[in-house]
């Protein structure tokens, strides 16, 4: 267990999330332990079976592809979906989020990568979702900010260049339309083998699994 980046992190103004999908209750304590208090998953049925059993004070993050018809299972409790990667998944949210009585945290999801098999809007869509977001008069979910997976290569230029893309979208999205929102804040990006780029080109939260899981 690395405990060395949850200390880097203790105090930063970088959110470490602990990618703990496929990990034990027992794996997962350790880093609780040392602190840390969120933890992101990329499967409901994983992530709906800790929660049980971990302590009730740890902030779960949904990270992976969020299929509609799972939304309903986690609305009650999530801390912020991180994928929210269509209008029509971002309506689902907002009707689950009424039904549970409570305002959901969400980041819209980009697609900066050359994979094509990662998920993610183009800048129209979101401005679209975000135009359906300021229509609705009852705030049963709140945007909070944007993430994006970089291309898995070893080009660090290319990583750089893709997250640099991403923070724009931020700056571009905030100036248009959340201006006077201290709540649009987040830029979810950089994993174990690009976290550090992510940071110097403006995260404010990281998902980090493998690496701290040694």
């Amino acid at each position: 267990m690395n405990k060395d980046i949850v200390k880097s992190f203790s105090g930063s103004n970088v959110t470490l999330v602990a990618v703990s999908k496929t990990r034990s209750a027992e794996e997962i304590l350790v880093l609780y332990n040392l602190g840390q208090r969120d933890f992101g998953e990329n499967r409901v049925q994983e992530l709906m079976a800790k929660k049980e059993e971990l302590p009730k004070d740890i902030r779960w993050h949904m990270i992976g592809h969020l299929q509609n018809n799972k939304v309903k299972y986690i609305a009650p409790f999530i801390h912020l979906i991180h994928s929210v990667d269509s209008l029509d998944l971002y309506q689902t949210i907002y009707k689950e989020a009424q039904k549970a009585g409570r305002t959901i945290d969400v980041l819209l999801q980009f697609h900066i990568a050359e994979e094509e098999t990662k998920f993610g809007m183009d800048y129209k869509e979101a401005e679209e979702t975000i135009s359906a977001y300021l229509e609705n008069k009852e705030k049963a979910v709140r945007i909070t900010g944007i993430m994006a997976m970089a291309t898995l290569t070893g080009d660090e230029s290319r990583i750089r260049k893709e997250f640099g893309t991403l923070k724009q979208y931020f700056d571009q999205l905030k100036e248009k339309y959340f201006k006077d929102k201290t709540s649009f804040r987040e830029i979810s990006m950089g994993m174990s083998s690009d976290y550090k780029i992510a940071v110097e080109e403006g995260s404010t939260m990281v998902r980090i699994g493998s690496l701290l899981f040694q």
